[in-house]
């Protein structure tokens, strides 16, 4: 028979960023450890409870003892463990002591060859572990693998034992249905007691009676929400009640990663309503939200417009009949807060960002590419060049200029100092703040997008402009010293980086080849690879390869097949703006009923290709065209060729490649009919160029051969 078990560990305030997945590896490597021990079954299911201060699992279908297992040991090579009598040598009963046997099993060995050697073989029935072996292996197991992100010691109450875990522990429950399992762990010993609430809860110990009754008991007795999830969506369903309450259209500002942390905060949460002078609303609303999220986790209120009003959400872990003093508790705390951001920004705007510009030389960006300042002198000047590469009809060039030169300012702020997450944001108020225009002041801001993936794109573009520089900057400047991403290690989030540039360039309307941003992007750095003969050469070459690589992943993620992004981005298209519409053309390609007849034949051509020496840059003799079918092929091409070309200049791959489709029924024909390594050198030769023709008429799209299976 089996019942159902619960494992609780009773706890100090667990770190709230880490209780989610605390929980969830407590449950899973507990229940996995049970299998192990045959106390549990396939069927068995583990529910995880989390609180601040306790890790628990319920786990279901869980057997007091295992079942008994049928083991086959083997043991050494006869003539190693029978002497030439057949009595057993003192090597074989030294092994069969060490597995609890003695002599008198000798007459039981099995005898079986291993391939090798007739070998000898133990075949024996092992009791299965009581369910308190089992569990306490697999609780030192649980804890063992928890992902804890700092482990602390303590001493035990004996004040000599020492004890390393991610909290100090003080209590240990284990119950299989309505019985206490005798397990120990951190020097605790299981009992049926816990404890509930440090306030709201039974002063008491709680006495859970029955595995099934835990997270009943703990809610009516202890006033503690067991479950992280049930917590959590408790906090959800009474955020939009309150700010419903606050008033018409409000709603709290959306943070899965702040409502995560306050349910990791709290074991019976209770939102209440408070709020602050209106006259702070003049500071950018975007510092105040950093502040009351970072440093209260309070949930800021907006209106319909995404306005920040001047209330704010509380979620207590304290539901008092009078909340009025942890209302105004949580008013008086918040205050000075706000009073600083304040004061930073009425004291920012003292000076301008222009005027900020020099001290950068001593902020330094890297020890190897120099200061901020001389960073920020680098990005301008890549943004010069790339001015160079637009239309003539570009007019927002000093904008894109002034831009880039005071892009970095806002570093150098006193609120900038306080929250760096809101470099960017402040330079763009600070930008408007000194009469600058919106396009400089949206560029300073957008700079730093896309920030990460599903991020918008820069406004305009003079934020594209500045905003590829940048990053082009970062990339040329890490790789340039060898700071290259390996493996998962990436610490100057150079892939996020690579994906900004992908993104701007096929999403931003900046038509400017790939190979040429790389190019005017190497030369700022120079100075920094003298090792090397051709440093830039080399480096442009591996960011290049670097940005492929990841411009290919993003591919396959928006859900093309690795054959369609594999075919077009194998001929290395500088113009990234092409790249979706070549991938459309491919799959209406691929929908064609020629397609797969057309991929097969391109990759054949492609083959002859590679082995021939014959037909490379040679012109085609029509004299040499014996066979009707390759001047049916020839034909076709002049014919053809042309109007694809001008397809493909325009823009209109598909087309282009439609047009090409028709040659299907000749290529086969061709192939059907010609014999391309002819006897006759001039004819082999020639036919090699026709074949050459074909496939560069065929592949400038895509390679058509890489779509075939």
């Amino acid at each position: 028979m089996t019942s159902n078990l619960i494992v609780e560990i009773l706890v100090e305030e667990l770190p709230p960023k880490a209780l989610e997945s605390l929980g969830e590896s407590f449950a899973s490597t507990l229940t996995a450890s049970l299998k192990r021990e045959g106390l549990a079954s396939d069927a068995s299911i583990a529910t995880a409870y989390a609180t601040p201060r306790r890790l628990a699992a319920h786990i279901t279908g869980i057997l007091a003892v295992a079942a008994d297992k049928s083991v086959s040991q083997k043991l050494m090579p006869v003539s190693v463990g029978l002497n030439p009598s057949g009595a057993p040598t003192p090597a074989l009963l030294k092994k069969l002591a060490g597995l609890g046997a003695d002599e008198s099993v000798v007459s039981q060995l099995r005898r079986e060859s291993d391939g090798k050697a007739e070998t000898l073989f133990y075949d024996n029935t092992v009791k299965g572990a009581t369910l308190a072996e089992g569990l306490q292996r697999a609780i030192e197991a649980a804890l063992a693998g928890l992902p804890i992100p700092k482990v602390m010691s303590y001493q035990l109450r004996d004040g000599w034992t020492s004890v390393n875990f991610v909290r100090p522990a003080h209590g240990l429950v284990a119950v299989h249905g309505a019985m206490l399992v005798p397990v120990s762990v951190l020097g605790l010993s299981a009992g049926k007691m816990t404890r509930g609430h440090r306030f709201e809860g039974s002063p008491d110990p709680i006495s859970i009676e029955h595995a099934d009754y835990y997270a009943r008991t703990l809610l009516d007795r202890g006033a503690v929400i067991a479950s992280f999830s049930e917590r959590r969506a408790e906090i959800a369903r009474q955020l939009t009640a309150a700010a419903a309450k606050a008033g018409d259209s409000l709603r709290p500002v959306d943070d899965d990663a702040l409502l995560d942390e306050v349910t990791a905060l709290v074991e019976r949460p209770n939102v209440l309503i408070g709020q602050f002078e209106p006259e702070f609303l003049e500071v950018p609303q975007e510092c105040l939200i950093l502040t009351m999220k970072a440093n209260q986790k309070y949930f800021p209120l907006l209106d319909a417009a995404g306005r920040l009003t001047h209330r704010f959400l509380i979620v207590s872990n304290l539901t008092p009949s009078d909340p009025s003093a942890i209302i105004g508790g949580n008013e008086r705390v918040v205050r000075p807060r706000l009073a600083d951001a304040k004061f930073f920004f009425d004291q920012d705007r003292k000076k301008t960002l222009k005027s900020r510009t020099p001290a950068l030389k001593k902020v330094v960006y890297h020890n190897k590419l120099g200061s901020q300042f001389e960073r920020s002198e680098r990005v301008l000047a890549i943004v010069r060049d790339i001015i160079k590469k637009l239309p003539k009809n570009f007019v927002l060039r000093e904008d894109a200029v002034q831009a880039a030169r005071l892009a970095k300012a806002d570093l150098l702020t006193d609120m900038v100092g306080e929250f760096p997450e809101l470099q960017g944001i402040m330079g763009r108020y600070y930008a408007l703040a000194d009469g600058l225009s919106e396009n400089v002041a949206d560029a300073i801001e957008d700079h730093y997008k896309p920030r990460f993936a599903g991020d918008a794109l820069p406004r305009g573009k003079v934020g594209m402009i500045v905003a590829l520089a940048d990053k082009l900057e970062t990339l040329t400047g890490m790789f340039s010293i060898g700071q290259i991403p390996t493996g998962d290690k990436d610490p100057f989030a150079l892939r996020r980086h690579a994906l900004g540039v992908i993104r701007i360039l096929t999403e931003g309307g900046l038509d400017v080849p790939l190979s040429d941003l790389l190019d005017l992007a190497a030369v700022r750095f120079k100075v920094f690879s003298k090792e090397d003969e051709n440093p830039e050469q080399e480096n442009t070459s591996k960011l290049k390869d670097f940005i492929f690589d990841r411009l290919a992943v993003n591919l396959r993620e928006q859900g093309y097949s690795a054959h369609e992004v594999d075919a077009v981005l194998c001929l290395r298209p500088q113009l990234l703006s092409d790249i979706p519409k070549r991938l459309a053309a491919v799959r209406r390609f691929l929908a064609l009923p020629q397609a797969e007849v057309l991929a097969a034949a391109n990759k054949r051509v492609n083959n002859i290709l590679k082995k021939a020496t014959e037909g490379k840059d040679a012109q085609l003799d029509p004299a040499l065209l014996t066979e009707p079918a390759e001047i049916a092929l020839s034909d076709a091409l002049n014919r053809l060729v042309p109007q694809a070309d001008a397809e493909f200049k325009q823009g209109d791959y598909s087309a282009s490649l439609q047009t090409l489709a028709t040659l299907r029924d000749l290529i086969d024909e061709f192939f059907d009919k010609v014999m391309v390594n002819a006897e006759n050198p001039a004819l082999r030769a020639n036919r090699l160029i026709l074949l050459d023709r074909l496939y560069n008429a065929m592949n400038k799209v895509a390679d058509l051969s890489r779509l075939s299976a």
